[in-house]
């Protein structure tokens, strides 16, 4: 009898591994807003040929991360009636994902990575270490996103949160915003603790009108 093989993991193709990591800059902040992205420049920086980061740009601009100028990208500088009509959709999305996950009733153990990040944010926090918390912060946003049941809903909301989750980027180095971002967390969590779907979803709607507003009194 032959030997069982195991399948082996194919590697993402490499138009994929572009877009990814395009997007992860595009995340953290590492693109400036109306910097011209150009197909040589960014194949040469990232060791690849042209091909992929044009699939990846195209890709990106499909999503609307960046826009097309002329035979470059940019990204787009998003304007006050731009993150007023985002979060109008992340109001409709958010929150019932959040009550979703808080209906399957999940357990200790699958909250702990949850409350983990929670506690390393708070331990950034009085430590006064912005980039700490950010990474946290994402950490425990992939955490509760892994956990939604609606797969389709997950996609749809990792799209709009993608196009502000830049700006907060430069938000988060500030204490009090930090302490706002905690207090919404931490109540969260709780809902979630208590399998409350209603709270669940009424903790996430309060935290992204938080997010709103400190966006908005930023860019005034």
């Amino acid at each position: 009898m032959s030997p069982a093989l195991q399948v082996l993991e194919r590697a993402l193709p490499l138009g994929d591994r572009v877009y990814a990591t395009l997007r992860d800059y595009l995340r953290a902040g590492r693109l400036a807003t109306g910097h011209p992205l150009q197909e040589a420049a960014l194949a040469a920086q990232l060791g690849v040929s042209r091909t992929p980061v044009r699939e990846a740009l195209a890709r990106l601009a499909s999503e609307g991360l960046v826009v097309a100028e002329g035979r470059s990208f940019t990204v787009p500088a998003l304007t006050d009636a731009d993150i007023r009509d985002i979060y109008e959709l992340r109001f409709l999305l958010e929150p019932q994902a959040l009550s979703e996950i808080a209906q399957s009733r999940p357990g200790r153990k699958e909250l702990a990575p949850l409350r983990k990040a929670l506690d390393d944010m708070a331990a950034a926090h009085e430590d006064g270490d912005g980039a700490e918390f950010m990474e946290a912060n994402y950490r425990f946003r992939a955490e509760w996103m892994a956990r939604v049941p609606n797969r389709r809903l997950a996609r749809a909301i990792e799209l709009y949160a993608d196009h502000v989750r830049y700006l907060r980027a430069f938000t988060l180095g500030e204490a009090g915003v930090r302490a706002r971002v905690l207090k919404g967390l931490k109540r969260l969590v709780a809902t979630l603790e208590a399998a409350d779907g209603e709270g669940a979803a009424a903790a996430m709607l309060a935290h992204l009108d938080t997010a709103k507003r400190i966006l908005l009194e930023r860019k005034a």
